[in-house]
């Protein structure tokens, strides 16, 4: 099985095709895909590209983290797994916004 490579910081305008080939020139990629905002349909700017061999994600990681890319510096490292979001906190965000008003009277 090959590593999985997180892209960030990627142009608005990159596409999945545009993801897998770029990668394509270090190796195989097996899978590639832009992550995109389910509510505007738009990218996020960042994405995952799964490479065929621990040695061509290392070649990958070397030759475009970075890198220009669509006038910006790209961001390529070994993708992190997945936080659960389940268990505590309540998921709130951390309470921005929360409490500074707490017993003013207006």
């Amino acid at each position: 099985m090959g590593k999985k490579l997180y892209c960030g910081n990627l142009s608005y305008e990159v596409s999945t095709s545009d993801l897998e080939q770029l990668f394509g020139s270090f190796g195989q990629v097996e899978n590639a895909q832009v992550v995109i905002d389910r509510d505007t349909g738009r990218s996020k700017g960042f994405g995952f590209v799964e490479m065929n061999s621990d040695s061509e994600a290392q070649a990958a990681i070397n030759g475009l983290n970075e890198s220009m890319q669509g006038g910006r510096s790209l961001t390529v490292n070994e993708a992190k797994p997945r936080e659960s979001r389940s268990g505590t906190g309540g998921g709130y965000g951390g309470g921005r916004g929360h409490g500074g008003d707490r017993g003013r009277r207006y």
